[in-house]
């Protein structure tokens, strides 16, 4: 939900930092009306994401709905560490510091676990296309995805970048418990992570025009980490571009969409 000038609550928040007490915004008429906005949108979000991925879960017994169904309900658990301080802030008193930034933290891995399972899902869908495309390929000596050796060389490329990210974002230097991450750090850890989203982006681009309901997946996950990545890198020296988050989260929205239409 948008708001005012276009400012959704959290994102002025982030903007005034996430150390800014829920009092502050209910001080002010726009305050007042950005905390309700803000939690709307937040508690709408991840009721959308994990009741999703529930009826998926509960629905679709193959593999394919078992990986939609995980990622929609994992991404969106992992969001409510994040979220739910967010809105308490707004109507309990108290210092969340540490919860803000160990929400962070959670989200952090549960995102990374959301891509990978972007791409156990790509796997499973385009296995047997890519498989006939790297057997017609084998007396060339061209090794595509669906290549027993190109494909086993993918999935571990995902899997340590994956591990890497996590255990980037477990050093003590990312400041959680304060809520005050580096820019440096916060470079860092995300090199991995923009890594791994640079890969599942491309995988889902080149099999674009396999699937009608999955064409447009490479453009929500580019979408994301084209958003995302200004705010967690630079949203230390220019608050404003919190703001950015507001889209990232369509983008996951649509991304659900997306696993609700396939399923």
């Amino acid at each position: 939900m948008v708001l005012g000038d276009g400012v959704n609550g959290s994102f002025l928040k982030m903007a005034l930092g996430d150390g800014v007490k829920g009092s502050f915004l209910r001080d002010t008429d726009e305050g007042g009306i950005m905390k309700y906005g803000e939690s709307l949108f937040d508690i709408c979000y991840l009721l959308f994401a994990i009741i999703s991925g529930c009826i998926i879960l509960k629905k679709f017994k193959d593999a394919a709905g078992r990986l939609m169904g995980w990622a929609a309900l994992i991404l969106g658990c992992g969001d409510a560490f994040h979220l739910v301080p967010r809105v308490l802030n707004y109507f309990v008193e108290g210092d969340f510091t540490a919860a803000l930034g160990v929400g962070k933290l959670v989200t952090s891995i549960t995102m990374t676990v959301f891509y990978v399972l972007l791409y156990c899902l790509w796997r499973h869908i385009y296995r047997s296309n890519a498989g006939n495309s790297g057997a017609g390929n084998s007396s060339t000596g061209n090794s595509g995805a669906g290549n027993s050796d190109g494909g086993r060389n993918l999935t571990i490329a995902v899997w340590v970048l994956a591990a890497l990210r996590i255990i980037l974002c477990l050093f003590p230097q990312n400041g959680w418990f304060q809520n005050d991450s580096s820019m440096t750090w916060g470079i860092i850890r995300n090199i991995p992570f923009v890594a791994l989203g640079a890969v599942i982006c491309y995988l889902y681009f080149v099999k674009r025009a396999d699937d009608r309901i999955f064409r447009l997946m490479w453009l929500y996950i580019l979408l994301s980490f084209l958003f995302y990545i200004p705010v967690a890198v630079f949203a230390g020296l220019v608050p404003m571009l919190g703001m950015l988050m507001l889209p990232k989260t369509i983008c996951y929205i649509l991304m659900i969409v997306s696993f609700l239409k396939k399923s």
